[in-house]
């Protein structure tokens, strides 16, 4: 689907996290993962994004924005909320830049 956005003009594709106002995080992680390779417009990760730790992952996974609605209209404090989103997607950001360490699978030895 966001393919055939990009061929019709869309500036950007906003794909869902998970459902809106779940507040679930990336539960379509794969999906995420696969659409913000391909894209050739911007990623804006949209819907599901409960705690600001999520709007981290979507951005070092190379988002390149996120959509936070629920999650701060709902939060005891909201303006306290807001700035902690903030600084989430500035933390994903430059661990994005940073261009982290790539994941290692370790085996261990079989136990005698």
């Amino acid at each position: 689907m966001c393919k055939r956005l990009e061929e019709v003009g869309c500036a950007a594709v906003m794909p869902l996290g998970a459902p809106i106002g779940s507040n679930q995080g990336l539960e379509t992680r794969a999906m995420l993962e696969i659409i913000i390779q391909q894209a050739t417009v911007p990623v804006v990760v949209d819907a599901g994004i409960g705690v600001p730790s999520h709007a981290a992952q979507a951005l070092e996974m190379g988002a390149d924005a996120v959509l936070v609605n629920t999650a701060i209209a709902v939060a005891d404090d909201p303006v306290n909320m807001a700035k902690a989103f903030r600084l989430a997607v500035e933390a994903g950001l430059l661990a994005r830049q940073a261009d982290r360490a790539a994941a290692v699978i370790l085996l261990m030895p079989p136990a005698r």
